[in-house]
């Protein structure tokens, strides 16, 4: 038997976290020096979605937000009483390339490994953010409920990380700015251009431009049409969407993926607010597996 672990950037839903029994180590941010732990398994969706509006509103209006790494004491606090209990982890991080979650988790696990040898860990990086971690974790505890391998549900899911895409357009280019992903000039000129780009996980893990959309419904359609072009087998997936107090388009987004392709599910859920302070309020991402990363369009 093995756990589930995942950073709370994975995003996933408090009453899926409960559904499915998977782990969540939380970020901290801080909000004008006041400490955010950023997951709560004990809210309901619609709490969730309030918290979210809250928080996102506060970004709108200037608050000071920072964000910290889960270090490695956190990491060996949470996997050790799973490791004495003589279970085996699995864990699906944030990008390396976006964060140090996963490096502090690796210096973790050798530490663990040192101490309990007959133990698996397993560290898989999503090479990417948010449900694009969530989903695979999601996936990883059906297929142990269907009695899969260890060794080989870890394979098949690094795998299918390489298959994760993850898009996503902004509500303002400032947040982008201040995170260093494009110049300050840059981004005054898109937003007064009405400028929304598309952006990326890309096969190494970093976030990276896509294309340029002009307006906000534009960039939409264009996340729309990079699902339907490119997902295969839609009926079995699950679709992730992640948004930063914009629930109105995520419904108009989920709802013009529904016209024209069919799919298990949707996760459609509040932005988490470690990555989410990086992208901005009205964030819109999707998240589904497609034959890889190079993403066309018909």
């Amino acid at each position: 038997m093995f756990q589930v672990f995942v950073d709370s950037a994975a995003n996933i839903p408090a009453e899926l976290v409960k559904k499915y029994g998977i782990h969540v180590i939380s970020f901290v941010n801080f909000v004008n020096g006041r400490q955010i732990v950023n997951f709560d398994i004990n809210l309901t969706p619609e709490e969730e979605r309030q918290k979210g509006t809250e928080y996102y509103n506060a970004v709108r209006d200037g608050v000071q937000v920072k964000t910290s790494l889960i270090n490695s004491a956190d990491f060996i606090e949470h996997f050790t009483p799973v490791l004495d209990a003589g279970e085996d982890i699995m864990y699906f991080s944030l990008s390396k390339n976006i964060s140090g979650t996963y490096n502090a988790a690796s210096l973790a696990a050798e530490d663990l490994r040192e101490r309990y040898p007959e133990r698996k860990i397993c560290l898989i990086d999503s090479l990417n953010a948010s449900l694009a971690q969530g989903i695979l974790a999601i996936y990883a505890v059906e297929m142990r409920d269907d009695g899969g391998d260890f060794d080989e549900i870890a394979d098949t899911l690094e795998k299918k990380a390489h298959q994760m895409n993850g898009v996503f357009t902004v509500g303002n280019l400032k947040y982008l700015s201040r995170s260093g992903r494009i110049s300050q000039t840059t981004a005054s000129v898109g937003n007064m251009l009405n400028i929304k780009p598309i952006l990326r996980g890309n096969k190494d893990g970093f976030i990276v431009e896509f294309k340029k959309c002009r307006g906000r419904k534009k960039s939409l359609d264009t996340l729309v049409n990079l699902v339907c072009d490119n997902i295969e087998n839609s009926e079995q997936q699950i679709i992730g969407i992640a948004h930063a107090d914009a629930y109105e388009d995520s419904l108009y987004v989920m709802d013009q993926i529904m016209q024209k392709v069919k799919v298990r599910e949707f996760i459609n859920t509040s932005y988490d607010y470690c990555t989410g302070s990086h992208v901005g309020p009205d964030t819109i991402a999707l998240f589904f597996l497609a034959k890889d990363r190079e993403l066309s369009g018909k």
